[in-house]
């Protein structure tokens, strides 16, 4: 455990390039060559991060002025990922998380259940968070134990079926995401995807970043549109001129540098996936093409992700005020929401009307949600003696505490073992269909070699 916590401790910027490296080696890379890649990962994640926090920094901050303006007497306090990762990786799940998570993942590789193998083991604690919910509301470990186990599992079929898509709409060839916040969107995504096709008129609605340029010409560019919403976001907040102006210059900024952040780290994983590629190739030709499985953090800077996001902060805001049933108060996630459409774009094919659409179900269900787990959430800080906020009666957030996967799972074991029955019924038709799309997949790209 010491050893375990002593990696986790040390991050992705720095254990990243370690494992790519060693990674590397193993798929028959030249020393060289698997080195230098390792660090320009490692560098890539860095700037990401750095941008990351950049946006979370000028984005937060706003946010929450904005919730101060409105006056909102909402007793349930947002009070961000990070508190929900340290009572995840706290709990007694948490420990098991790592080496669980990579005993799962070697064993759908090697019943090809999955083609994603995922080295972004820092957040395994969004399934080691649903875990510690269901531990505490069953009481039994082993029931938390299962339930982490399915949501790994069904994250990483969520991945396979959106890694075309993220190969093509955010330039990431050879990587999927299994992300257990923002893959959890994509059933939704799809379904309502799928309504708006239904709909004439509305689904004739091109509004990705390409037509907005064609069509607004330079108001239509990325940077630009991140500096106008910036600039609202700004003035929403009651800043002075001075600090809306920095808000929107920042937010375009990170919509410019955010993408070649994930470019250059592209640049370090690309000899590795070509070495992973040539490896299956000569010597395991039923394998077929594999991704590497990162952190949604590398596809948030599309710029239809990021202009739905920047318009669904002020939205969210007002949804909690006037929204039935809900008693969170958004604050602390809100700069988190663009990793909950980050696996969206690849199911709208990148237009920013329908994102923005799958985000607003999106948020008020997920309001919903974190509401009902409230007190759970609640009693899992208060056991890792974390300090509820002053003014608050019970603390949430939106990630994971709003996580439409997370809820399911937990009212599914809760069922014991009808619920079980049920989400292995689930595994059981999702890992028919994965198998089915990725021997497509996989026929597809030999006729293509051919």
């Amino acid at each position: 455990m010491e050893i375990i916590n002593y990696i986790v401790g040390l991050g992705a910027t720095v254990m990243m390039p370690i494992i790519i490296t060693i990674f590397g080696l193993c798929l028959g890379a030249k020393f060289s060559k698997a080195v230098r890649s390792g660090l320009t990962v490692g560098i890539g994640f860095l700037g990401l991060n750095l941008v990351i926090g950049l946006l979370c920094g000028a984005l937060g901050p706003a946010s929450q002025k904005m919730v101060e303006s409105l006056g909102l007497q909402l007793t349930i306090i947002d009070v961000g990922w990070p508190a929900a990762a340290a009572i995840a990786f706290g709990s007694t799940i948490g420990a098991l998380i790592i080496p669980l998570g990579l005993a799962v993942n070697f064993l759908l590789l090697l019943t090809k259940q999955t083609k994603t193998i995922d080295v972004d083991i820092w957040d395994y604690w969004h399934f080691a968070f649903t875990g510690a919910l269901v531990t505490a509301a069953t009481g039994s470990i082993l029931w938390g134990g299962f339930a982490a186990v399915v949501n790994m599992i069904i994250v990483f079929y969520l991945a396979d079926w959106t890694a075309p898509g993220v190969e093509e709409y955010n330039k990431l060839p050879g990587v999927s995401l299994p992300h257990g916040f923002s893959a959890a969107y994509v059933p939704i995504a799809m379904l309502i995807n799928k309504l708006i096709d239904m709909i004439p008129g509305i689904r004739d609605i091109e509004a990705d970043p390409e037509a907005l340029q064609e069509k607004f010409g330079i108001f239509g560019e990325p940077m630009i549109i991140g500096t106008v919403l910036g600039f609202i976001i700004g003035g929403l907040a009651g800043y002075d001129v001075k600090n809306i102006l920095i808000t929107g210059i920042t937010m375009g900024g990170c919509l410019v540098l955010i993408p070649k952040m994930a470019a250059m780290l592209m640049e370090g994983l690309i000899p590795i996936s070509d070495a992973a590629q040539e490896l299956i190739q000569n010597k395991f030709k039923h394998v077929g093409k594999i991704y590497i499985g990162l952190d949604s953090a590398v596809a948030i800077g599309h710029p239809a992700c990021m202009a739905a996001a920047l318009v669904l902060v002020p939205a969210t805001i007002v949804l909690a005020a006037v929204l039935p049933g809900n008693r969170v108060l958004p604050f602390a996630d809100l700069a988190v929401l663009p990793f909950m459409l980050a696996m969206v774009i690849p199911v709208t094919k990148g237009n920013v009307f329908r994102t923005l659409i799958v985000g607003l179900v999106m948020v008020s269900a997920g309001l919903l949600i974190a509401t009902d787990m409230a007190p759970l959430h609640t009693q899992l800080a208060l056991n890792a003696n974390f300090k509820i906020p002053d003014g608050a009666t019970q603390i949430a957030s939106i990630c994971d505490g709003a996580n439409p996967l997370t809820w399911a799972i937990l009212q599914l074991t809760n069922l014991k073992v009808i619920g079980a029955g049920i989400l292995v019924a689930i595994i059981g038709v999702m890992a028919f269909i994965n198998i089915k799309i990725n021997n497509k997949r996989d026929i597809q790209d030999n006729n293509i070699a051919l």
